[in-house]
């Protein structure tokens, strides 16, 4: 009898074990089912209308300012140094004379170029005297044979040309004692000077393996910015910058385009651009790197979005075009982007609903409830 007790005792157990384990496994399976019909249902995504709009912006660019116009200077003739007029920091003007040279064996050559061409004019003079007589008697017929006149005129146009020649070689040498005087081709400054008094000079490679000096005119200077080729089709002639450099934070200077290369360089894909600096007060120097802000307005309006529309995937960057309800990647190339938004160009129409906040989630063909 207490046998049969203990068996019903176990048997109640297991039952009230099971209907516990049933009534479980019912709670669990409905809060899944809630959790998944949730996750199915799809919320709203915010769209907005495509529009065109003008976007500027601006970039920072480093850039060099170099002197407007630099000449290293070379003695013409091998020579010494005679006399300096000139140091480094000094500032010249153009045709100012900077450094004179000495060189014996070219004032020789000047005294024999002479010599052969007081020679050669007396020779001409004889000869040209000859024709004149022999001409003015070939007047009186049979007294002259045309032979002997045309012998005549022939040698002292010979002469003539020797005596030019002469007078030409004598020139040349003028002219070299011309290049014992080095002036200034151009206003500016004394950057570098390699000579002294007494030192043997002459032409690159020839006495001289540096230059005498380096001029460099200052109060006018290139700004050099290598432009990378995105940008490069928003800059015009005139257009107006500003920049800074390290050594006058506090300061702000404004520049022009003036010229571009209309070129790529191959090894930093992109195109060179100058700009004119006045420096009157001389406080920017030559050399000098400078901080470039360069604004970039538009020309053209474009479909400006906001930067959050766009997702950018393995397969490509894309913006979400909502129609009839239903999503649809359409691929786009960016362009600029400035506040939060960014420049399109696609296969888009103004008006099209884009989804505000692009997501990787949303797939071709899904069906979207949309929300102003």
């Amino acid at each position: 009898m207490k046998r049969n007790n203990h068996n019903l005792r176990f048997l109640y157990s297991a039952l009230t074990a099971g209907v516990l384990l049933g009534l479980l496994s019912s709670c669990s399976s409905s809060e899944g089912n809630t959790s998944d019909q949730a996750a199915k249902t799809p919320a709203g995504v915010e769209v907005f209308p495509l529009k065109k709009g003008m976007l500027s912006s601006e970039i920072q660019l480093p850039g060099e300012l170099i002197s407007f116009q630099q000449v290293d200077l070379y003695a013409h003739e091998t020579s010494f140094v005679k006399k300096i007029y000139v140091d480094v920091g000094s500032e010249v003007k153009e045709g100012q004379l900077l450094i004179s040279l000495e060189a014996p064996e070219i004032t020789s050559r000047l005294s024999g170029a002479e010599s052969r061409w007081k020679s050669q004019e007396s020779i001409y003079k004889a000869s040209k005297a000859n024709y004149d007589r022999l001409l003015e008697t070939s007047k009186t017929p049979g007294t002259i044979s045309p032979n002997d006149l045309d012998q005549a005129h022939a040698r002292m146009s010979s002469d003539y040309d020797q005596l030019q020649a002469a007078k030409a070689s004598y020139r040349e040498v003028t002219n070299s004692l011309d290049y014992l005087e080095i002036r200034a081709p151009f206003g500016g400054v004394i950057t570098s000077r390699n000579v002294n008094p007494g030192a043997y000079v002459g032409p690159s490679g020839r006495g001289s393996e540096r230059p005498l000096f380096t001029l460099q005119e200052q109060k006018h200077l290139r700004l050099v910015v290598s432009v990378p080729e995105v940008y490069t089709t928003y800059l015009q002639q005139n257009d107006a910058i500003s920049f800074r450099v390290k050594a006058l934070p506090q300061d702000s200077f404004s520049a022009k385009v003036k010229r571009q290369a209309r070129a790529l360089d191959t090894r930093l894909r992109a195109e060179r651009v100058e700009m004119d600096v006045q420096n009157d007060d001389k406080k920017l120097l030559p050399g000098m790197v400078a901080d470039v802000t360069i604004p970039l307005p538009s020309r053209d309006s474009t479909f400006v979005i906001p930067k959050t529309a766009i997702i950018n995937t393995a397969e490509g960057i894309f913006v979400i075009r909502v129609t009839d309800g239903k999503a649809e990647r359409v691929a786009v190339q960016p362009g600029r982007t400035s506040d939060g938004k960014t420049e399109i160009f696609g296969a888009l129409q103004e008006g099209d609903k884009i989804v505000t906040i692009g997501s990787e989630e949303i797939r071709n063909g899904s069906t979207l409830v949309t929300k102003n």
